[in-house]
């Protein structure tokens, strides 16, 4: 232990039971490390430093605590406002991800990982505390909630270990908890959707279900519709935006998460004839003229922005064609009203895996529903496309042809 060692070799102090000073250079700058365990599990790991050195993986030892590098990856990921826009615009530049995500991502750090492991060395952390973890929060969360906070640690560590903070990411060694298959939820027959988008005729959100129920774009992509997506006369309706809602900037407009999410898609005539009849009561407010009243509304101009289903007013309140309705307010309200239809627990997101299950139901190809409904393909036919009684007669009537004759007596 007190031998002079040639130069480059470094050198191990003890300091404790089981604890050692380890001493050694890289590029003719000093380093020290504490290090806990065996006099043999030292020298081990001096060789190590120093051998990462030599190939140019050396991370330099760093007192950053796992909350201080959690607070430092969330910083990085924060989407800025964009100043060149105008005051009060709400358009943002885009960030390495979206606010809404970026607050879950916060959110599953700050309440299962800082309070736990937040005063941890970043560099000190083992993949067997993760695993210790993961085993406490999944006595009290969901399976794929766990899941989830591991993805997000993983992608925070990776991060780290990128920026040369530490050497590797413990996540890639911790056991993850598997959360199993993902489930779409409720897939209504075809006589159940009609009962339950009749059941909404007369209410202010029977535009609204119609066009979730028979285009299967998102609740937030139809809360960001303008009427100028709409093309009446081609039929076609044009998705390029979602309501977003984040604590920091309320409710707002964003663009797709990926590019294929921004897609024209075909409607029939029947959602046509509904929507210009809302285009309608939209012309007739913004002139000033009640229903009924006879009046050229061709003179009449919506703005370029206006909604197809802005927010309702408040009692005394005049009407905003640019209002955006609050997509969680709209979700409580359909699902109070479809559980008085007799479709309790059903969602306002369920429509869509229904309109997506009934399209392949009646032939159409995958990759044309994954088109319409900006689906991955592979991902549309593992979840979203659920099997309905009258689909899977109709394939036991397609077997029974095949075998008759053959599996008789």
């Amino acid at each position: 232990m007190t031998k002079k060692r040639a130069h480059g070799d470094g050198g191990i102090d003890p300091r404790g039971p089981d604890t050692w000073r380890l001493r050694y250079r890289v590029n003719q700058q000093r380093f020290t490390k504490t290090f806990h365990g065996s006099l043999g599990e030292a020298r081990k790991e001096l060789r190590r430093l120093i051998r990462s050195g030599d190939t140019g993986e050396h991370v330099a030892p760093d007192k950053v605590t796992v909350a201080q590098w959690v607070d430092r990856w969330i910083a990085l990921l924060k989407r800025q406002p964009n100043e060149e826009a105008g005051e009060g615009s709400k358009k943002r530049k885009r960030g390495l991800v979206n606010p809404r995500t970026l607050e879950r991502y916060e959110e599953l750090l700050r309440c299962h990982v800082k309070s736990t492991l937040g005063a941890r060395p970043l560099q000190h952390l083992q993949a067997s505390e993760l695993d210790d973890l993961y085993v406490k929060l999944e006595k009290k969360l969901a399976t794929r909630t766990v899941h989830h906070v591991h993805t997000v640690l993983g992608a925070c560590l990776k991060a780290a270990a990128r920026k040369g903070l530490m050497i590797a990411s413990p996540t890639l060694r911790a056991e993850a908890p598997v959360p199993g298959e993902s489930e779409a939820g409720t897939v209504l027959e075809e006589d159940q959707l009609r009962t339950l988008v009749e059941g909404y005729r007369g209410s202010v959100l029977f535009p609204i279900v119609a066009v979730a129920a028979f285009t299967g774009a998102r609740r937030t992509e139809i809360l960001g519709l303008w009427w100028t997506d709409l093309d009446a006369k081609n039929k076609t309706l044009r998705i390029e935006r979602a309501v977003e809602q984040t604590k920091e900037y309320g409710l707002n407009l964003k663009e797709p998460k990926r590019a294929r999410h921004k897609r024209t898609i075909t409607i029939d005539d029947d959602l046509i004839a509904l929507l210009l009849a809302e285009r309608e009561k939209h012309l007739r407010i913004k002139a000033g003229v009640p229903d009924g009243a006879a009046v050229d509304l061709s003179l009449v101009k919506l703005p370029d922005d206006a909604l197809m289903f802005p927010n309702p007013p408040a009692p005394g309140e005049s009407f905003s064609f640019t209002g955006l309705r609050n997509p969680d307010n709209t979700t409580k309200e359909f699902v109070r009203k479809a559980a008085k239809l007799g479709f309790p627990g059903l969602r306002l997101h369920d429509l869509r895996g229904t309109h997506e299950t009934l399209l392949l139901d009646r032939g159409v190809p995958v990759h044309v529903v994954a088109a319409r409904c900006a689906h991955d393909p592979a991902v549309l036919l593992r979840i979203y496309a659920k099997r309905t009684r009258k689909a899977d007669t109709s394939a036991a009537a397609v077997i029974g042809a095949l075998s008759k004759g053959v599996l008789g007596s």
